[in-house]
């Protein structure tokens, strides 16, 4: 892959880590800043669902904080853009919806197609 698109990605990439680490200090931020007293029950509650929501969406992120980690690992080395499981490189077209992504198209349809074969 040329440098000039690698540039970009890595700029891409960081630009996300950034988004994320925002993110999350913003969670922190307004989980210590609220009191938690509420005289109605129902409050509480869904104070405490929205919560809970959150801190799903926050683990959910932290899981691609790694990937987006692993796939500037990959800038650094070499080996971004280049399928884990054929060696063909990945399509640019997919590496701008999903830059963290390790497998090309084909691959990736392969092993849901197993996955799928083997759920059912």
């Amino acid at each position: 892959m040329e440098k000039k698109k690698l540039r970009y990605y890595k700029k891409l990439l960081e630009q996300h880590l950034a988004a994320l680490a925002d993110g999350a200090k913003e969670t922190v931020s307004e989980m210590l800043d609220d009191d938690g007293s509420f005289p109605d029950p129902n409050d509480r509650a869904t104070l405490e669902s929205d919560r809970n929501f959150v801190l799903r969406i926050r683990d959910r992120e932290r899981k691609l904080k790694t990937k987006i980690q692993q796939a500037l690992e990959r800038i650094d080395n070499g080996t971004f853009g280049i399928c884990e499981s054929c060696g063909d490189e990945i399509s640019e077209q997919r590496l701008n919806v999903r830059p963290v992504t390790t497998l090309c198209i084909r691959c990736k349809e392969e092993q849901e197609k197993k996955e799928k074969a083997r759920l059912a």
